[in-house]
């Protein structure tokens, strides 16, 4: 790697205080002018995107996160007073939980509980782990971001006797996601259970006219925040999904949305070559042949930005994670995503980087401030923020040594503005590697998938317990039930059902142990 590649191929945006270096890439000296027509047309059809066209022709709906941090560029009156109104919602609640005019139950709220699955939880948890300061935030935040039941007692038992003093806010788009309506029953039980009531604790993020919005509105919750259906779940962190959470954490949405914005100008940018999520998207098209050959291994060296590799991974792994390209042919993209943070991972996976399979490339992420205010000396001259840096690009160039390529992103801090450019500058990259390998980044039919085979596996649940209950006090083995129900094709997926509910207490369920283990037999108890 030379200085003259160097000087070459790293992009700084003074306006931004970012760079972007592309250097230790080892493409070809013509792989740039080559992809020239490819990245040009994918940044006409961002263009196309931004200006309302139908991305997602199967459910007929535009893709306008874009708008969020400029309502201007929303292609009608309707749409940009929408979005205007809506930011200056969350700004005057956000301002009326805080003052105390509105209150729990038991005086000012203090907690904030959101509740939330996929991208309704990834944006608020990044964002919450990067500005989050426990001394100053204005209220303490919680998530239930899963179905788990041990992980919602888990949090329940940090809010014991502090549920009068917290909010919490459910975000589903259609009320009807089952990790979310879960989350939002077991909260509803432990208020009941503490003798409060929890609409006057609550505030719904969803859909106009969605399961959600209808049962806020007849149980008087606080108030209710749209989602929109031209925003997906992974690029909902400028709309209310994430604005609502962050402004009660009392942290700059407008320096978010700033930082978004001045991100998105110059990602718009005709010259590729000047465009940094452009260049990014040609990186990892260059290092994956196009066909998600690598993963891609991101490595922020800050603990602020820990949760952006899991922010990422949905982000990237949603969008670009395709069976058929948009010419119905099958194609199986995507791009594998994982990381944490440096150097935490000096002493985890980067033996394997640098001495194992070569399958990966990685983005380093580098913040120059290391805190606010000065820095005691650890050793002579150097201060914790010195090795941090050093342990960068140390790590960096032992890498490159092997062969292993690597980008590096520079920003100046950790703050709402870089938080906000970061989220944009990923969004667009995502969208213009969409159109170099042509698949809808926008959509996500596994994922839709995965929902309707968890719902037919709940349905075959509810027969187990129809034909045991039928039947009182007589033990079958999973095979002779699947034999009495007519699905032996699916003895399987009973055996592991009638193992769950013999778990749990709730469940009049009995079993037997046999040997072998399929012999075991299980029956309802008379």
């Amino acid at each position: 790697m030379s200085w003259d590649r160097f000087k070459q191929h790293y992009l700084f945006i003074e306006t931004l205080d970012f760079a972007l270096d592309i250097s230790r890439m080892d493409f070809a000296d013509d792989y740039l002018e080559v992809m020239k027509p490819k990245i040009d047309q994918a940044i006409i059809a961002m263009e196309e995107l931004e200006g309302g066209a139908i991305a997602n022709p199967d459910e007929n709906r535009m893709v306008g996160h874009y708008w969020l941090r400029d309502a201007s560029l929303a292609p009608t009156p309707e749409l940009k007073k929408e979005i205007s109104d809506c930011e200056s919602a969350i700004k005057a609640f956000a301002a009326k939980i805080h003052s105390g005019e509105i209150k729990g139950s038991d005086g000012k709220f203090e907690h904030l509980l959101c509740i939330g699955i996929g991208g309704s939880a990834l944006g608020p948890e990044f964002v919450n782990q990067a500005l989050g300061n426990p001394t100053n935030d204005p209220m303490t935040i919680h998530f239930f971001d899963n179905t788990d039941p041990n992980g919602m007692d888990k949090v329940l038992a940090q809010l014991k006797g502090k549920l009068g003093k917290t909010l919490a806010v459910v975000t589903s788009k259609s009320g009807g996601t089952p990790e979310t309506r879960n989350g939002m029953v077991e909260a509803e039980n432990a208020w009941t259970k503490a003798g409060l009531k929890f609409g006057p604790h609550a505030v719904a993020v969803t859909g106009l006219g969605s399961k959600l919005d209808k049962h806020a509105v007849a149980e008087g919750w606080l108030t209710r925040f749209p989602m929109w259906d031209w925003v997906g779940g992974r690029t909902s962190e400028l709309a209310a999904v994430g604005l609502v959470p962050a402004a009660l954490s009392g942290f700059d949405i407008d320096a978010m949305l700033k930082g978004a914005k001045e991100m998105d100008a110059v990602t718009r940018v005709k010259d590729f070559r000047q465009n940094p999520a452009a260049l990014m998207a040609l990186m990892w098209f260059y290092a994956t042949d196009g066909v998600g050959k690598k993963d891609m291994v991101i490595l922020p060296y800050k603990d602020r930005l820990e949760l952006f590799s899991r922010y990422l991974q949905q982000l990237v792994m949603e969008s670009l994670g395709k069976e058929l390209d948009l010419d119905g042919n099958t194609v199986h993209q995507g791009i594998a995503v994982y990381g944490n943070k440096g150097s935490t991972d000096q002493h985890a996976y980067v033996q394997q980087l640098r001495d194992g399979v070569l399958n990966f490339f990685a983005t380093f992420i580098e913040v120059h401030t290391d805190r606010a205010g000065e820095s005691p000396f650890v050793e002579e001259k150097f201060t914790s923020g010195d090795f941090l840096q050093g342990l960068l690009l140390g790590t960096r160039d032992a890498l490159y040594e092997k062969g292993r390529e690597s980008i590096t992103i520079s920003v100046r801090d950790v703050s709402a503005h870089t938080i906000g450019m970061l989220i944009a500058l990923y969004e667009r990259a995502v969208g213009f590697y969409g159109s170099l390998v042509n698949v809808n980044a926008y959509h996500q039919p596994g994922v839709e998938a995965g929902k309707k085979a968890a719902a037919s596996t709940l349905e075959l649940r509810q027969q187990i317990l129809d034909a045991l209950s039928a039947k009182p006090g007589e033990a079958f083995t999973a095979e002779q039930l699947a034999s009495e129900l007519g699905l032996v094709s699916k003895t399987e997926l009973i055996f592991k059902l009638l193992e769950h509910m013999a778990a749990n207490q709730n469940r009049p369920l009995r079993k037997l142990i046999g040997d072998p283990f399929y012999e075991s037999k299980y029956l309802m108890e008379q």
